[in-house]
């Protein structure tokens, strides 16, 4: 951190901060600001995340719960492969359908504010001033912004969506949260099947499901130290938090093949 001292400044200033202060104001000019609102992506973290930690988990789950039951190692493969693009598919089709959905029902919310916008204008007009009320707006101000709102049908109705129902301004690609979803399954969820799928090329590995093990713990924490870039949250933290949770994930399912070996 670089601190400097002069005539214009008889206090230390931390130069650093004053660099990201300047950044900062530069993000938040008119011209910056408009470019932003207009340029605005959704984020699939959530998708990558969910699909990558049930990659894990459920791939590994086949594979614990073979070497378990002590099953062969070309039965783990076929079971693992399976499992990877099937459930990998099934993840991505419901993620599509369950987005698709989500936007199917701001649709007919929409077609619903504005049904009541047009029989009862002035019952809406008051939801809007109750929402403003709670708010901390009062009296002049709130009659103003409430005429401002509702002047405009368009803003009215989206003001209604989101203030009062709840629902996001736009919503994300269906096709995209299921592609995010799919590539972060199969990505991640190889990962404990390696050291199986290079046994029939003639890579002899000792132990593999305690490498597969070391592969899915790994997987696991990377992931968490990935969603850390995103939040606010330590990377090391992160990390720990998701293997502690898909290994006990895994854990369970190595305990039920074990339970079901003779079955």
């Amino acid at each position: 951190m670089a601190i400097t001292r002069g005539t214009r400044f008889p206090f230390p200033v931390d130069t650093d901060r004053e660099s990201g202060l300047e950044a900062l104001r530069a993000e938040h000019t008119a011209s910056a600001v408009r470019a932003r609102l207009q340029n605005r992506t959704h984020s699939y973290l959530r998708d990558v995340i969910y699909g990558a930690i049930d990659g894990i988990v459920t791939t590994f789950a086949v594979v614990a719960g073979a070497a378990g039951a002590g099953l062969a190692d070309r039965v783990v493969i076929i079971l693992g492969a399976a499992n990877l693009i099937a459930d990998g598919f099934s993840m991505s089709v419901s993620n599509l359908l369950g987005s698709r959905a989500e936007q199917q029902q701001l649709e007919r919310a929409r077609h619903e504010e504005q049904r009541h916008i047009r029989l009862l204008p002035e019952g809406e007009r008051e939801e809007v001033r109750q929402i403003y009320a709670a708010k901390g707006l009062e009296g002049e101000t709130l009659e103003a912004v409430v005429e401002a709102l509702t002047e405009d049908r368009d803003v009215w109705v989206r003001t209604m969506l989101t203030e009062e129902l709840g629902f996001p301004q736009s919503g994300r690609s269906p096709l995209r949260a299921a592609a995010a979803t799919f590539l972060a399954f199969v990505s991640f969820g190889v990962l404990p099947l390696l050291v199986f799928l290079v046994q029939p090329a003639g890579l002899e590995i000792p132990a593999p499901f305690t490498w597969s093990a070391v592969l899915a713990g790994f997987a696991f924490f990377a992931v968490g130290t990935l969603k850390s870039r995103f939040v606010d949250q330590r990377w090391w933290k992160a990390g720990v938090e998701t293997l502690a949770l898909g290994g006990a994930a895994a854990c369970l399912a190595y305990v039920v093949g074990l339970v079901l070996q003779n079955v």
